[in-house]
C-alpha cells in the first residue's frame, strides 16, 4: 500500500496522518511506505524524512518540477511496479490525477482521501475540477469532515464509494500532565502567565491578525496573558508588523516553524483556533489530548469534535468580538480550564483515537477485495467485534 501526497518542506496536518498509517497498518499484515512528491530544491523535505523515520515510516520522495515533468509519472510506475503495490492512497489532487496515469502501467486499486481545500488561491477552481474528475473515477473516497462527505455526494459519489472518517491521533504521544516552569520559560513567559497558544500556517485563513487583536484587548484590561503563534508563512511579516504597533512584543510571540509543536501544547494553558476555513484540524485534537482547554471558530470539522461548554468553547465565525469574548471566560476561570481540558482529553480517548481510525481504513481496504494474512485477519475481525460494541458516533 501506497499513501501519496505533493508535499512542501515539512508537511501539515496530513503528513502527520500519513506518517503514523505504516506502524497501524504492520498490525494487520500490510506494507507500506509513503511517497511524497517535492521540489528537488526544497532542503525542508529532509525534516518529514526525519519525521517518518523516527515513526517507523518509510519515506520515499519524488522528484516534482512541474505539471509538464513526466518524469514524475515514470518514476511512479517504477516505484509501484518494483513494490508490487495492491492500492494507491492519494491526499491531494494531484496524486489523485498521478493515480489514473499510474494505473495505466500498474494495475492497482486506487483510493484517496479528501482533506479540504483551506487556502483558497486563483487556481483552486481548477483543483477542485480536477479533484471531483479523479474521485469519481476512483475505488474509494475517505472523507475527514462532514461538510467534505456531503460535497462529495454533491458532485456525484455514490454511498458504497464514500465513507466519512475523521481525523484522529496516537493518544499515547500526548502528555496531559500540567506544564512546568522552564517549558513555559522556553518560549519566554514566566509561570504565572496564562500562556494561549495556536499553530499554523501564517496565512489568511488562519485569522491570527484577529487572534492577535482580540488577545493585545485582553492584556489590555489587565490580565497577565501572552500568546505563542507557531507557524511560518507569508504573512509573518505583517503580522510582527501587527504586534509592533500594538506594543505586544513582550507579550505575543510569533515562535516559527516548531518541529516537534508538543512542546508548545505542554506549555500552554489554552489552545486557540482562529481559523476561518478548515476541515478537521489535527491541531485542535492534539491539543485536547494533551488536555488543554480548546477556544475555536465554528469550522467545518468542529461540530463533530467539539460541543460549545462542554470539552470546549466555540466562537461563532470568528469575528474578533466573539474570538475576545471567548478567551476571556477562559483567561479569567481555572475551573473552567480544567473543566473544558478533561472533558476534551476524554472526547479524544473515546471518539478519535488513532487505533480506530485505522482499523476502519483497513475495512476500506478489504471491501476493496484486499485480503489480509490468516492471523492478521482473525485480528481485524476481533476489532471490528470490539467497534461494534462501542455506540456509535454520532
Amino acid at each position: 500500500m501506497l499513501h501519496t501526497r505533493v508535499v512542501t518542506g515539512h508537511g501539515g496536518g496530513p503528513e502527520k496522518t500519513i506518517l503514523n498509517s505504516p506502524r497501524f497498518l504492520a498490525e494487520y499484515g500490510i506494507e507500506c511506505a509513503c511517497l511524497f512528491m517535492r521540489s528537488p530544491d526544497d532542503e525542508r523535505f529532509a525534516d518529514l524524512e526525519t519525521k517518518g523515520a523516527a515513526l517507523g515510516a518509510e519515506v520515499i520522495g519524488v522528484d516534482d518540477r512541474g505539471p509538464l515533468d513526466l518524469r514524475v509519472i515514470r518514476d511512479c510506475v517504477r516505484i509501484c511496479r518494483e513494490r508490487n503495490v495492491d492500492v494507491w492512497h492519494a491526499h491531494d489532487y494531484k496524486s489523485n490525477a498521478m493515480g489514473l496515469l499510474v494505473r495505466l502501467f500498474h494495475p492497482m486499486q486506487l483510493v484517496t482521501t479528501a482533506h479540504g481545500w483551506v487556502q483558497i488561491t486563483a487556481r483552486t477552481p481548477i483543483y477542485y475540477r480536477i479533484d471531483r474528475f479523479c474521485m469519481k473515477r476512483y475505488q474509494h473516497v475517505i472523507a475527514v469532515s462532514q461538510d467534505l462527505h456531503d460535497a462529495c455526494s454533491g458532485f456525484g459519489l455514490s454511498a458504497e464509494k464514500l465513507t466519512l472518517i475523521d481525523n484522529a491521533i496516537v493518544l499515547e504521544d500526548y502528555d496531559p500532565s500540567p506544564s512546568t516552569t522552564a517549558e513555559k520559560q522556553a518560549f519566554g513567559f514566566l509561570p504565572e502567565t496564562i500562556l494561549l497558544g495556536a499553530v499554523g500556517r501564517l496565512s489568511e485563513e488562519k485569522g491570527f491578525d484577529r487572534l492577535i487583536d482580540a488577545v493585545a484587548r485582553i492584556i489590555g484590561d489587565g490580565h497577565n496573558v501572552g500568546l505563542v503563534i507557531a507557524g511560518e508563512g507569508h504573512l509573518r511579516e505583517t503580522l510582527q508588523d501587527q504586534i509592533d504597533s500594538l506594543g505586544m512584543q513582550n507579550h505575543i510571540r510569533l515562535s516559527g516553524f516548531l518541529n516537534d509543536p508538543r512542546t508548545l501544547y505542554r506549555a500552554i494553558d489554552v489552545f486557540v483556533l482562529s481559523s476561518l476555513r478548515e476541515g478537521l484540524p489535527n491541531v485542535v485534537l492534539e491539543a485536547m489530548a494533551s488536555q488543554r482547554p480548546v477556544v475555536t471558530t465554528n469550522v467545518n470539522g468542529i461540530p463533530r469534535l467539539v460541543q460549545h461548554g462542554e470539552n470546549g468553547l466555540v466562537v461563532g465565525d470568528g469575528s474578533g468580538e466573539l474570538l475576545y469574548q471567548g478567551l476571556l471566560q477562559c483567561v479569567v476561570s481555572r475551573e473552567l480550564r480544567r473543566q473544558l481540558a478533561q472533558a476534551g482529553r476524554h472526547t479524544v480517548e473515546q471518539r478519535f483515537c488513532f487505533s480506530r481510525r485505522m482499523q476502519r481504513i483497513v475495512n476500506v481496504y478489504q471491501s476493496l477485495g484486499i485480503k489480509l494474512p490468516a492471523a492478521h485477519k482473525r485480528r481485524s475481525e476481533s476489532d471490528q467485534m470490539t467497534r461494534e460494541s462501542v455506540p456509535a458516533m454520532v
